[in-house]
């Protein structure tokens, strides 16, 4: 009865500390895109971006994104894009930490991105 009831309490415990994000591969992120279910959001400084980036993605470097976090909208999905996944990933933290549900990281970053992109 005491396990059950220890199982219990570390269920709840987990269940209250918010969400998490999910890893997509970029194959994965290209399907999400194509299918209209995220907002790509390129976490990267504007002269990376600038450099090649996925169409219609958002920058938002990490650097500013919690605190602009409150201008987006947080029942819909993101996929957060970086140039190796490391930074997206940050920010996929950052998102989740502030009440975001649906956020997915690009692992491997533009880096992994075989696709079209635009400059």
């Amino acid at each position: 009865m005491k396990k059950i009831l220890n199982l219990i309490a570390i269920l709840l415990l987990v269940g209250c500390t918010g969400g998490t994000f999910e890893n997509v591969t970029s194959e994965q992120a290209k399907s999400m895109i194509d299918q209209k279910e995220v907002i790509v959001i390129d976490v990267r400084n504007p002269d990376e971006y600038k450099s090649g980036h996925i169409a219609d993605s958002e920058l938002i470097p990490l650097p500013v994104i919690e605190g602009m976090s409150e201008e987006l909208d947080k029942d819909k999905s993101y996929l957060l894009v970086c140039r190796s996944g490391n930074r997206s990933q940050q920010a996929a933290e950052i998102l989740i930490d502030k009440g975001f549900k649906n956020v997915y990281n690009m692992t491997g970053g533009m880096n992994n991105w075989t696709y079209m992109i635009e400059q």
